[in-house]
């Protein structure tokens, strides 16, 4: 092993969008800090950032029902639509000023113009879509946002999803046109290219085996060469662990005690890809349809249209599935070396709470490929087995921790940084909306691990992201200039709304 210890000011650990999102907003704050980049796969963005592990929705809440919940007094809560909206327009303005900056160039590589729309059957149904609607589009955030249960107007919108449809039940759909397909493996490869420029140093093959605090107070880590087997030491101040699902257990090796009671629970999912170039041509939406009873929120069924390699795809899904792996790459113990003595309590509760969720999970499993294609023709009835292959996405790891409104155990379904007391090492948890609210979680970070610099750092973040710090629902005129600018500049105006 090498004894030289090789003195950094950051290390990432993982190569995926939140780690080039992190990289690239410090290197626009403070150009001379030296960050080394570390990742076990041969190239970046290839686990949950990568565009065939289902990170390409453009989460902005404009369309998935289960950020709108209907409450027990019949009214319909968007809270969650509208922080995750906020959210998305933050990575917007930023996207906006690397390619105004040069930085990035030719933005139809990562993001497409594309409508979002929410289907639902069903008379109760169709009554909280209207509901939703009502209480979404009176929203600055939602502008533009149209309702329609007539199936001369629905089938101008999604065709193949009406061609041949029973007219007997009630069918009800919202449409968008601000809303948008991105492709995240593209957008990380794209940053860690611009990363490389800015002499930033990326080590592929390279896996982070330990890592713990020195008397200075900085991290040493062990790092092996997966191509020599060397080990190396390498030191920093700090160190962002954005290693997906794999993110757990290098949080559990660093000891800090936020990161303990802490425990993961992984879901793999399962896609429908069609592989008929007339059946795509005839969709032109990403369509979320409702959560089935007992399913998980990430299981929300959806038809997606999707741009990858420059080509237009369609895609169904999520079927879910179980595999104890933390990452596609990782290990079949991975689930098991997770549980400690601080977390078995957490995770045994977890356990005993969601029975219903376990069950979901085998019946999902089982699923024959006939009884996929199934729920596909729910979505599109004359739906053609040969048409279809299944493809496996990405692992999502489901952050179990004891809240105060869950007790003891409690299955997370979103993102969520850890981070130490002392804003030394910070630790990306969890999955969506994960990669498209990747600034402004990054931006968390850095508030909360570098408090001194923020006051000299405020104007540069502005400057990037001009509605940083402000509610742009309570701002309607900002958000007016900053989608005008940001629809421009990433080369999607055609298709933004009129604001009133």
């Amino acid at each position: 092993m090498s004894s030289r210890q090789k003195k950094t000011d950051v290390i990432l650990i993982g190569a995926g969008i939140m780690s080039a999102t992190l990289g690239t907003i410090l290197k626009e704050l403070v150009p001379d800090w030296n960050i080394k980049v570390f990742e076990k796969l041969s190239k970046a963005g290839e686990e949950s950032s990568n565009e065939w592990n289902n990170a390409g929705t453009g989460h902005a809440a404009l369309c998935e029902l289960n950020y709108t919940v209907e409450k027990p007094d019949g009214s319909v809560d968007i809270s969650k639509a509208i922080n995750i909206n906020e959210q998305f327009q933050v990575s917007m303005q930023f996207w906006s000023y690397l390619v105004k900056s040069g930085l990035l160039h030719n933005p139809e590589d990562f993001i497409m113009p594309l409508p979002h729309m929410s289907l639902v059957q069903g008379e109760e149904n169709v009554t909280f879509l209207k509901k939703r609607f009502k209480e979404l589009s009176n929203n600055p955030l939602f502008q533009g946002m149209e309702f329609s249960e007539d199936p001369k107007k629905l089938m101008e919108w999604i065709p193949l999803i009406m061609q041949n449809r029973a007219a007997d039940e009630p069918i009800a759909a919202t449409k968008i046109d601000s809303g948008t397909d991105v492709n995240f493996g593209a957008l990380t490869r794209l940053l860690f290219d611009h990363l490389k420029s800015k002499n930033v140093d990326l080590h592929y093959n390279h896996s982070v085996n330990d890592l713990k605090r020195t008397s200075d107070g900085s991290w040493e880590l062990k790092v092996r060469n997966l191509d020599s087997g060397t080990v190396e030491s390498h030191t920093a101040k700090f160190v962002f662990i954005g290693g997906g699902g794999g993110s757990i257990h290098l949080l559990q090796k660093s000891g800090i005690p936020e990161g303990k009671h802490i425990g993961g629970f992984p879901v793999s999912g399962i896609f429908m890809v069609c592989n008929n170039p007339d059946v795509v041509a005839q969709h032109h939406a990403k369509v979320y349809g409702k959560a089935k009873v007992g399913a998980p929120p990430m299981s929300v069924p959806h038809l997606d249209t999707r741009f990858i390699d420059n080509q237009k795809s369609l895609l169904f899904g999520p079927f879910a599935g179980f595999s104890p792996k933390f990452l596609k790459t990782g290990s079949m113990l991975d689930l098991v070396t997770s549980v400690k003595p601080d977390n078995l309590l957490t995770m045994l509760s977890a356990g005993a709470k969601n029975m219903s969720l376990t069950n979901y999970l085998v019946q999902q499993v089982m699923l024959s490929k006939e009884k996929r294609m199934e729920e596909l023709r729910e979505f599109i009835p004359n739906a053609k087995s040969e048409d279809w292959d299944l493809v496996v996405a990405g692992q999502r790891v489901q952050v179990i921790k004891d809240t105060e409104a869950g007790g003891k155990g409690t299955l997370q379904f979103g993102t969520e940084v850890v981070s130490a007391a002392d804003g030394s090492i910070a630790a990306l948890l969890g999955a969506s909306p994960g990669a498209s609210t990747a600034v402004h979680v990054m931006l968390e970070v850095i508030t909360k691990c570098f408090p001194e610099q923020m006051k000299e750092w405020e104007p540069k973040i502005k400057d990037m992201i001009p509605s940083y710090g402000v509610s742009l629902m309570e701002n309607p005129e900002l958000l007016h200039e900053i989608h005008t600018s940001t629809a421009q500049v990433l080369g999607l105006s055609e298709k933004q709304p009129s604001f009133s």
